[in-house]
């Protein structure tokens, strides 16, 4: 077990359409906790969210829907239009996000999670992610399998669907960050299978060092 694995975060990621939500959902049915970065940053972007205030301030009322959420569709728009829109928008709603899972990590543990799976797209890009996690899963699949499900699920075009990728690193990249790989190129019960064996070691593993910090 590697010296630093003392805080039971597992961080879990891939590119868009691998299917991080299917292997979570396969985490929590064994009992793991699940702190889901994207969920967080809907909660912020909600009417009424955390970071409402900051971004229409930033970028005026018309990001701002009429029932008082985020447009998600008028600032991804935006942010890919401009790199600097995307890194303004970041500024203002990552450490939000960053604080809020922090919180809810602790929270898991200190309610008596065996371990917890955070779940974060963008965890390789952020950089530091090694100091917030003990290893880190990526849910992997081929390219033409992931836009073939976010164009099914989502309705984008395949033109959105390549700038949402091409924002994200490489799939080579975020392989050579992997711990530990999950192949959802296949069924899901196969994809249960990979995650009860991942469960069973991060259970053992965890068990020889009491959680800190």
């Amino acid at each position: 077990m590697p010296e630093g694995m003392k805080h039971r975060i597992v961080g879990l990621t891939g590119g868009i359409g691998s299917g991080k939500s299917a292997a979570a959902d396969c985490f929590a049915a064994l009992g793991a906790a699940i702190v889901d970065a994207d969920a967080i940053a809907h909660e912020l972007t909600a009417p009424g969210g955390g970071a409402m205030a900051a971004l229409e301030a930033e970028f005026g009322k018309a990001v701002v829907a009429a029932d008082g959420r985020l447009d998600r569709a008028l600032m991804r728009r935006l942010a890919f239009d401009d790199p600097g829109v995307r890194q303004r928008l970041e500024a203002i709603v990552h450490p939000l996000i960053r604080a809020q899972a922090e919180v809810r990590c602790r929270s898991a543990l200190a309610a008596g999670a065996p371990y917890v799976i955070l779940v974060v797209p963008l965890l390789v890009e952020s950089g530091d992610y090694r100091h917030r996690v003990d290893r880190v899963i990526v849910v992997d699949c081929g390219d033409d399998i992931r836009i073939a499900r976010v164009m099914a699920r989502s309705g984008l075009t395949r033109a959105e669907v390549d700038l949402i990728m091409g924002a994200q690193v490489g799939r080579e990249e975020r392989l050579a960050a992997a711990d530990d790989i999950v192949d959802n190129g296949g069924s899901f019960d196969d994809l249960a299978r990979q995650v009860a064996d991942l469960h069973r070691r991060y259970l053992a593993d965890f068990a020889k060092t009491p959680a800190t910090g």
